[in-house]
């Protein structure tokens, strides 16, 4: 970032420490792993945001998945001021919230009912909380690289910025809590066999990102999603697809529906929120009813369902039911990865990027990236200097090697031209580090 205008945000950066720790409210916000400060955001339009000292970027972090009509998108806007003018928070039920469940059950055949909440982080312990109570058992089976939130059990071999930061778990986290994680490599189904042999009967759940986005963005092997449905209904275990990335965002159905595999119960995230905090977990009847008031297995939340939050939700989903959606958002985000791809095989950089829908990930890797081991043998120190020239050619990425990167429908032709240009003098910039 030496050549960029920087001097306001680093002045908004030595104010944040002084009461943020880190001066952030997400650790991979803070740049650790690229180094140089982040820029502060004041504004965003479309695919384009800009920062405190005047800078503009073309946006392909879209806050981290949620903002798939780009920034501030006039149907969002309308919707929640709309909302807005009626009160902020109730406390109490409104019928937007019906609307919301209805939309979205309807969209996923696994999901009969559901659970509004905050976060993807709630959403994913409310799940393991409910297999828990269903089956009887305390275990949970999860795979290394797959992040599913900062709850305790779950930070052991997470992905996302635990793996930027360098930390493989977390202080805090008691021991006892760590014992009931099981983790295996993504994409092994011979090592999840072997786990489940040994501890399936007292396993209560398998959770998976069904396409893995937390070590860059990772595909499921053929027949790896069926195989574990398959192991589940063997073992007796829930099978919790966490589609707080994918969900909405790789089709209007999902990764369950893109690749015919339905888990048992589903999180979501990012998108069903449309730039607001809300997601949801749901599934089968059967299990959702054995949530409180129905049920035993107590949850709850006070801005749970949140009115701004669930107008805002409901808008982004009524835009994604245009037809055409999704195939434009494929097409975009095909071109980007294959012309990333072709210069960085011209600059002579060992690379390989993949796109799934509206998500893409790339890793300065020779080969195909099947796991979190792979990931982890990505050259990161290319990976920064690459980060680097495209920051200051006005190009915003994820600060990490182990991120996804997010197309929008506001995204234009331009935006990709412009993108790729930068990229060839970054990629070039990035094959002097050997």
């Amino acid at each position: 970032m030496d050549d960029m205008k920087r001097s306001r945000s680093r002045a908004l950066l030595r104010r944040a420490k002084r009461v943020i720790p880190g001066g952030v409210n997400s650790p991979v916000r803070a740049y650790d792993a690229v180094g140089g400060s982040p820029p502060f955001i004041v504004r965003g339009r479309g695919a384009r945001i800009h920062d405190a000292d005047g800078n503009e970027f073309i946006d392909y972090v879209g806050s981290w998945g949620p903002l798939i009509l780009g920034h501030a998108h006039p149907a969002v806007r309308r919707a929640v001021a709309s909302a807005l003018r009626r009160g902020t928070s109730f406390g109490a039920p409104t019928e937007g919230e019906i609307e919301l469940a209805e939309r979205i059950v309807s969209a996923l055949p696994s999901v009969e009912k559901l659970r509004l909440v905050n976060s993807g982080t709630e959403a994913v312990m409310s799940a393991i909380r409910l297999a828990r109570a269903v089956t009887g058992r305390r275990r949970v089976l999860k795979f290394e690289g797959c992040y599913h939130g900062h709850s305790d059990g779950l930070l052991v071999g997470a992905g996302s910025g635990l793996a930027t930061l360098g930390i493989p778990g977390s202080p805090g986290v008691p021991e006892e809590m760590t014992r009931l994680t099981l983790q295996v490599p993504y994409n092994d189904l011979e090592a999840t066999r072997r786990a489940l042999r040994r501890w399936g009967r007292d396993t209560a759940c398998v959770i998976v990102e069904p396409v893995a986005g937390n070590m860059g963005l990772v595909e499921p092997q053929p027949g790896f999603l069926e195989g574990l449905r398959a192991l589940c209904d063997e073992s007796g275990a829930l099978l919790i697809f966490d589609e707080v990335i994918t969900g909405f965002r790789v089709g209007w159905d999902g990764a369950q529906g893109y690749y015919g595999v339905r888990p048992d119960l589903t999180c979501l995230g990012k998108v069903v929120g449309g730039g607001l905090p809300l997601a949801a977990y749901g599934g089968r009847r059967v299990l959702m009813n054995e949530i409180a008031p129905e049920g035993e297995v107590y949850q709850a939340g006070t801005l749970s369902g949140n009115p701004l939050a669930v107008a805002a939700g409901l808008a982004t989903l009524g835009e994604l039911e245009r037809p055409g959606v999704y195939e434009k958002l494929a097409a975009l985000s095909s071109r980007l990865v294959t012309g990333l791809g072709e210069r960085a095989e011209a600059a002579g950089v060992d690379f390989h990027a993949w796109a799934l829908g509206g998500v893409f990930g790339f890793a300065f890797h020779p080969g195909p990236v099947r796991n979190f081991g792979d990931a982890r043998r990505a050259h990161l120190g290319r990976f920064r200097r690459f980060f680097d020239s495209m920051l200051q050619q006005g190009v915003y990425l994820a600060p990490s090697a182990f991120e996804s990167g997010f197309v929008s429908l506001a995204h234009r032709r331009k935006d990709l031209d412009e993108t790729l240009d930068a990229a060839e003098t970054a990629f070039y910039r990035a094959a002097r580090l050997r």
